[in-house]
């Protein structure tokens, strides 16, 4: 059985000191949660919630992570940086970094094989836009953003990865995939990793859903068969909203 986790992607809200009392509400309410919780911050957040989370399950992600170890790239940081502030996990491939900041598939790559090497667990996002739904690309476009993401690993390296899928057309909109949509898609990119890195890997690897999870439809969400957990956007802004999607049994 794979353990759900449910990770909070907090975008650009939040200041050192509202992140710190975040989590501080968010402690007691996710306490005993059968789900591994992660909260991935700001970067100029990380170290206070790294502080503000010590002794507790909740564990902290970037929200993004740069594929060489040092050097001139203005305003990126490495994975070894994220370690030795007390990151665990690191989102890679966001649709808002593809889209805003020039994120390609090969860089998602290289940026996750680095998270990987410096110990950071990667979370690789994928997803389709609207049209391409419309227009039937969903299964090829996911198929090929996972295996590009993938590229170059092992298959032990596969199985600790996260992998999210995010309709793009889900993201901030209000609008969700019905349960049977995401877990259709969710599926084909299992399919695709077993093609590729055998039924174990498959079988391992944890793939979150990812758009407009809420407190209202999580129970529908996570009831689905091939659905692991969640990336969760403004809900994760909200102790209350969050926990009750961690809590999502009951």
């Amino acid at each position: 059985m794979r353990k759900p986790i449910i990770a909070g992607n907090w975008k650009m809200n939040k200041t050192p000191a509202e992140a710190a009392e975040l989590i501080a509400a968010l402690k007691p309410l996710v306490k005993g949660a059968e789900a591994q919780v992660i909260v991935c911050v700001p970067a100029v957040a990380i170290p206070s919630a790294v502080k503000a989370a010590k002794g507790s399950r909740i564990k902290v992600g970037a929200q993004n992570v740069h594929y060489e170890a040092s050097g001139a790239f203005t305003g990126e940081i490495s994975a070894q940086m994220l370690v030795e502030a007390g990151v665990t996990y690191a989102i890679v491939g966001h649709s808002e970094r593809r889209q805003y900041f020039a994120e390609t598939d090969a860089t998602v790559n290289l940026r996750a094989r680095a998270a990987l090497k410096a110990g950071l667990i990667p979370i690789i996002c994928v997803g389709e836009k609207k049209e391409e739904r419309e227009n039937g690309y969903t299964d090829i476009l996911v198929t090929y953003q996972t295996l590009m993401a993938l590229h170059g690993m092992t298959e032990e390296e596969v199985k600790s990865v996260i992998i999210a899928y995010e309709p793009v057309w889900a993201i901030g909109t209000g609008l969700t995939a019905t349960d049977e949509q995401a877990n259709e898609t969710i599926g084909v990119i299992r399919k695709a990793v077993a093609e590729n890195y055998g039924r174990r890997a498959a079988n391992a690897v944890r793939i979150q859903y990812g758009g407009s999870m809420k407190p209202n439809n999580v129970k529908g969400l996570m009831a689905q068969s091939e659905i692991d957990g969640g990336l969760i956007g403004g809900a994760s802004l909200s102790a209350e909203d969050f926990a009750r999607i961690v809590n999502f049994r009951e």
